[in-house]
């Protein structure tokens, strides 16, 4: 197994058989006891006939996963990748046939080229504790198949695409456990197969803290022409209590939005603003404006730097009122405990939102998203569609920030 291993790792493309059956020459046949090994390939632990992570170590940069389900049994199989990020959901099999689907799936690491001598800058972006146990940040591609997962086979190989790239806080972000759940890790389950999604939204970020900590110059290393910047931020941002980071609706908010937005465009790419969504607070049946400041000024900076917006902050008051405070609830991390933070349902909603409006005002990259997700009513939200194969890691500790 050790030289299959050596042999895989000089390739450019992984290709793996996960089920029994002859396998090719060009391929490696995968034994359920094969574990991860650093460098190498395998089943991360936790594995289970109803949910399972594998494994290829594979360096940084973005690859096609194209993943063969089936077998001689039924099956129906939820895909995530890296940190919980939905990639295909619900694909049903029959015993003996097969269908395949491919997705495109960024890999990164903290590394940064050193700044020359007497420069300004770092080496790695600064992670938090629970990023350095993260699988955003570390050195291999995993994807992890749930529910009744039945898969053939897997090939992972090197491409070239444009990307979405995302920078945020927690209700944007990958976030590692369950119950809690964002928009941005529900988006690549909305989109056709030739188009990537880089999640680089954190929890507890701000717009300052985004560039001190070197995370917005990550993005930058590899963005680039035609790509798109979606910038979401504000619950953290307008936190008067944190002095280092607070930032003036009126002033320094739109001034932080429009250096992300100059750094996005003198590169090519696309930059596009998304307001926040509220927090779930009720008061005779309407949602209670926590944000609607910060929501208008990134509406005047769309409106003077002619970039598309995103209106989050409308479609989540809409769709939390069309549910009531009852229903609403069930839309949030914590069984409705967290106001702020969502569950698969809420992120899955969002997502849809975002989906839709980016179709109506990013024509170039409404072709990426699949039909039946270019149209959504917030007020009258799909809650048949919510239902998402939990994923196996669980947690009870709330995100970072409010």
């Amino acid at each position: 197994m050790l030289t299959a291993i050596l042999m895989a790792a000089t390739i450019s493309t992984w290709r793996f058989d996960l089920a029994p059956q002859p396998t090719a020459p060009d391929r490696i046949a995968v034994q359920p006891s094969q574990t991860y090994q650093p460098g190498g390939y395998g089943f991360e632990p936790q594995l289970t006939p109803d949910g399972y992570a594998f494994s290829a170590a594979v360096p940084e940069g973005l690859y096609r996963v194209t993943v063969r389900f089936g077998s001689a049994q039924a099956g129906r199989t939820t895909v995530k990748a890296e940190a919980r990020r939905l990639m295909a959901r619900d694909i049903v099999t029959a015993p003996g046939v097969y269908q395949t689907r491919s997705f495109i799936v960024p890999v990164r690491g903290p590394a940064l080229a050193a700044p020359p001598a007497n420069a300004p800058g770092g080496a790695a972006v600064v992670l938090t504790p629970q990023e350095l146990a993260s699988r955003t940040w570390d050195d291999r591609l995993t994807l992890e198949f749930l529910d009744h997962p039945q898969v053939a086979a897997i090939d992972i190989a090197p491409v070239e695409a444009p990307v979405i790239y995302l920078a945020g806080d927690s209700t944007v972000t990958d976030q590692p456990s369950e119950p809690a759940a964002s928009w941005g890790q529900m988006l690549p389950a909305l989109l056709g197969p030739d188009i990537a999604v880089a999640n680089h939204a954190q929890s507890g970020e701000t717009l300052k803290s985004f560039i001190s900590q070197l995370r917005l110059a990550k993005i930058l290393t590899t963005l680039k022409a035609g790509d798109w910047l979606l910038i979401q931020f504000g619950h953290n941002d307008q936190k008067v209590q944190w002095p280092q980071t607070y930032v003036d609706p009126e002033t320094t908010y739109p001034a932080y939005l429009k250096v992300f937005i100059a750094e996005a465009k003198r590169r090519g790419a696309h930059p596009v603003l998304v307001t926040s969504p509220e927090r779930r607070n009720f008061r005779d049946g309407r949602i209670q404006d926590t944000l609607g400041a910060y929501a208008e000024a990134a509406r005047k900076v769309a409106r003077e730097e002619d970039v598309p917006l995103i209106d989050l902050n409308d479609a989540s008051r809409r769709i939390y009122e069309a549910l009531g405070p009852d229903q609403a609830a069930s839309l949030f991390n914590d069984g409705g405990a967290d106001r702020t933070h969502h569950d698969n349902a809420g992120a899955w909603l969002l997502a849809r939102a975002v989906a839709a409006q980016l179709a109506e005002k990013a024509p170039d990259l409404a072709a990426h998203i699949a039909p039946e997700f270019r149209t959504f009513t917030p007020d009258a939200p799909p809650m048949s569609e919510t239902d998402i194969a939990p994923s196996l890691s669980a947690s009870r500790e709330r995100p970072r920030g409010d």
